[in-house]
């Protein structure tokens, strides 16, 4: 276990470390491992990378970040530039659906709401945006929305098969529960039933795969 001030040191030692954050303004303070980022930087990204930086290191047990975004001179832009910006953002996106995420800005902090179907691209929209210039803050509320339907499932599952020239999938039951498959019956091998299971958890939208399927 790290004493407090050795992970005072190790938070400080990774934000020195980062490339992206200028530390010289970040002041770092730990009790009972809870680990509180205050001070002041120059734009969104430097919070954004600072916070990262700080939940990388070993020990961190939750993270405070009370960081204000002081914009350099020049930096500000009225919310409307910035909320064409990230619907430039949105629109360059390909692998969203048309209008599944709205924006709102407000003193230069964005609000996402809507959905996406994949972790990922939550993720990477809001690391796109924190980049762009004149943002103060990020609220990220997008859901998880799964478009997962039986049919989806078994031909993906299928393909695979096919084309790893292995048995079909006629012995196996699918089922889809919201966002999570469940998988039964039986296979000739456990290659086989490997192949289905990946398959099932590539499918777009599932976040759980019960696999069940039994080795005759």
């Amino acid at each position: 276990m790290k004493t407090d001030v050795q992970l005072q040191e190790d938070v400080m030692k990774e934000l020195q470390w980062e490339p992206s954050v200028n530390a010289a303004n970040i002041g770092v303070e730990v009790q009972d491992g809870i680990v509180t980022l205050s001070g002041h930087v120059d734009t969104f990204a430097q919070k954004w990378g600072a916070e990262n930086a700080a939940q990388r290191v070993p020990g961190v047990k939750a993270l405070a970040i009370e960081i204000a975004v002081k914009l350099s001179y020049g930096a500000e832009r009225p919310d409307a530039d910035i909320a064409r910006s990230v619907n430039h953002v949105l629109r360059w996106s390909n692998d969203l659906h048309n209008n599944s995420v709205q924006v709102m800005v407000e003193g230069g902090w964005i609000t996402l709401t809507g959905f996406v179907e994949w972790p990922y691209q939550k993720k990477n929209l809001g690391y796109a945006i924190c980049n762009l210039m004149g943002v103060t803050g990020l609220s990220n509320h997008l859901k998880i929305e799964p478009r997962v339907k039986v049919e989806a499932v078994k031909n993906d599952i299928e393909q695979v098969l096919k084309r790893r020239a292995i048995a079909s999938v006629k012995h196996v039951s699918i089922k889809v529960n919201g966002a999570e498959v469940v998988l039964t019956g039986h296979v000739g091998s456990w290659q086989e039933r490997e192949v289905i299971n990946h398959s099932a958890w590539n499918t777009p939208g599932v976040q759980n795969v019960i696999n069940e399927i039994k080795v005759a």
